[in-house]
């Protein structure tokens, strides 16, 4: 369903050898069983996610957009794994540090600097989104796919405000497309299977979800940000996609949404 031959390198030496045992057609199903009882929906979820984002990039390069801004991107390959790529220009944003990581462990695994890579290093308590991407170059009247994956949940609603007005005011066929946790599993009010769990774990690592979004509120929100959104699906809608019948036998994770909008041309604004 995915090849992501980078993603080795960014494993702990035992999360490389759990990787090798999964290979073992009986280990794999005993690592999966596993990963699938202790995080109950996230492994299904997150390859069913990962599928749907990369066809949304795929499909953006296939209509004409030529630049991919990738918000907090960690160690988000797309831009070297997905083909069709070197048409585009990516901006990977997110803090020195991990950048920096980034560049470290990718060094004896891509042959050559791909120099339609720009990292975009961010202090967030210092800058903004709009003066990073500038100072990398990026376009902003140029329509663009902005990607920012596992990010809101760990927001305050004040920043995701302000990045989804900065995209809104982008050129006309931009698009987004991001994560997001329903509100009902941070508040509790909306009972998800094994959600309470999954936040008290984050909290405990220190990581705790802080944003949400109401997806019935979402259209109108977007919206009032000058954007117009095109899908939202739980991990149900979004592994029946990808896995077909077999997701019906798929339960948690339900709470986390992938939304995809865009700006609209200038006489749809009103």
């Amino acid at each position: 369903m995915i090849t992501d031959p980078y993603a080795s390198a960014f494993l702990s030496s035992s999360l490389r050898r759990a990787v090798w045992l999964a290979r073992i057609p009986w280990l794999g199903s005993l690592v999966e069983k596993y990963a699938d009882r202790r995080l109950p929906g996230a492994r299904t979820s997150a390859v069913a996610r990962t599928r749907l984002i990369d066809e949304e990039c795929t499909r953006a390069l296939w209509d004409g957009v030529r630049q991919i801004a990738i918000l907090g991107a960690g160690f988000d390959c797309r831009a070297n794994r997905l083909s069709e790529t070197s048409c585009a220009e990516f901006f990977e944003v997110d803090h020195a540090d991990m950048l920096a990581l980034k560049a470290s462990r990718l060094m004896h695994m891509v042959p050559a600097v791909q120099r339609n890579i720009h990292y975009a290093a961010i202090d967030f308590n210092r800058q903004s989104l709009p003066q990073v991407l500038v100072d990398a170059k990026f376009d902003q009247a140029c329509p663009a796919l902005f990607v920012w994956e596992g990010v809101t949940n760990y927001l305050t609603e004040d920043a995701v405000d302000a990045v989804l007005r900065y995209v809104g005011g982008c050129a006309p066929g931009s698009r987004i497309v991001f994560t997001y946790v329903h509100r009902g599993v941070l508040d509790g009010s909306v009972p998800f299977e094994g959600g309470a769990r999954i936040a008290q774990d984050v909290a405990g690592l220190g990581e705790p979800w802080t944003f949400g979004f109401d997806p019935a509120a979402l259209p109108e929100f977007l919206r009032q940000r000058n954007l117009e959104i095109d899908y939202d699906g739980g991990a149900a809608e979004y592994r029946a996609a990808f896995y077909g019948p077999r997701s019906s036998r798929m339960r948690g994770y339900d709470f986390y949404h992938v939304a995809i909008a865009h700006v609209p041309e200038a006489d749809c604004r009103q």
